[in-house]
């Protein structure tokens, strides 16, 4: 049973790789994290892996963020069930278009519309649906997970446009929800985890702990904090 008083995140793709990790960090904080992917036994599995890592609960529930009808109904049945919705952390997100797949002057358009409908569409709409439940409590935190990647001032290659193109996208939805919702209590803000070492990127070494750590700081921050800014270990970084 929910603890009164104790808040509830909600973390997409958080069966695996970072996402886990911020539900396991979250957990451990006190909240409550709804772990959600898009295979319901994958995401009750995960969950229940995390039982007892920390005082807060964690429960295991279907979400495709590329639905509309799932994350209607999904973001609805969880406010009914524990309450609220206090914080999104966007976390699911898909990269499938390596170097040697294409450029941008010769695109794989059918390739660019799954990369947008989960990394910018998803997350969009996830967070259309939660920020109502978010302005009734006057509290939210929402998270995006974006990349380096993304930004424009440090984007020097022309690998992988559909992943940077739609993580830039998702840095520009992060600052005109930040802007709309100033002032109602709703902090909205990107991230970026770094290189780390995932399913997604097993070349990688950089500790999947500290991927988390930003993002977990930005799903918990007081009422002073930051909204519309790009963090990467918790320093702001260039859009």
């Amino acid at each position: 049973m929910l603890r009164h008083g104790c808040r509830v995140a909600v973390v997409t793709g958080g069966n695996r790789g970072i996402g886990f990790e911020i539900c396991r960090q979250l957990s451990r904080l006190g909240l409550h994290v709804v772990l959600t992917a898009r295979n319901e036994s994958s995401a009750k599995e995960a969950a229940d892996r995390l039982q007892g890592e920390g005082p807060g609960l964690v429960m295991g529930t279907r979400l495709d963020v590329t639905e509309d009808d799932s994350v209607s109904s999904t973001f609805t049945e969880i406010a009914r069930r524990h309450g609220s919705i206090d914080v999104l952390v966007n976390n699911a997100g898909v990269a499938i278009d390596g170097p040697a797949l294409h450029r941008a002057a010769a695109p794989n358009f059918p390739l660019v519309d799954e990369t947008l409908a989960t990394n910018l569409y998803g997350a969009w709409r996830c967070s259309a649906a939660a920020i109502p439940f978010m302005l009734g409590r006057g509290y939210g935190r929402i998270v995006n997970l974006s990349s380096t990647m993304a930004s424009l001032e440090l984007a020097l290659t022309p690998t992988s446009p559909a992943y940077r193109i739609s993580k830039a996208s998702l840095n520009m939805l992060t600052r005109v929800l930040a802007a709309e919702l100033e002032g109602t209590g709703i902090l909205v803000n990107a991230a970026s985890p770094g290189y780390t070492k995932t399913d997604m990127s097993p070349d990688a070494t950089r500790p999947v702990e500290d991927g988390a750590d930003t993002p977990v700081w930005l799903a918990t921050l007081p009422g002073d904090g930051p909204t519309g800014g790009f963090f990467y270990e918790r320093q702001p970084l260039a859009f």
